[in-house]
């Protein structure tokens, strides 16, 4: 699967986490539960893949109250989505440690120097 390409997330998955699919994906009887923001009524196509609702990192878990079904499309675009938001925050957070601060906005300790007047 390409979407794992570059990415550690497959090693951090529990080991059982081929029976949580089938659990998930028999559970949601292989429809996709994203509610589509035209009808906001679930997509309901055939379903093959499971994805967190909240994501590991933002504090979400492995069970499967946490996990959905969802179709190759949505869970793409959900991934797509989620990965250009961390890429949009790791590039502002690089441009902004690159830029000189204006001496007047620096939080230094002033106990160490004198004062200009």
């Amino acid at each position: 699967m390409s979407g794992w390409k570059g990415s550690d997330r497959r090693r951090q998955l529990p080991k059982d986490w081929p029976a949580i699919v089938m659990f998930v994906l028999r559970r949601d009887r292989h429809r996709c539960q994203r509610v589509r923001e035209d009808t906001g009524k679930k997509c309901g196509r055939h379903a093959n893949q499971v994805d967190h609702k909240i994501r590991p990192a933002d504090g979400g878990t492995d069970h499967p109250s946490n996990l959905q079904a969802l179709c190759e499309w949505h869970h793409q675009r959900k991934s797509s989505s989620e990965g250009g938001t961390a890429s949009a925050i790791a590039r502002r957070a690089r441009r902004d440690a690159a830029k000189p601060l204006h001496a007047g906005l620096l939080d230094a300790d002033r106990s160490n120097h004198p004062a200009p007047f």
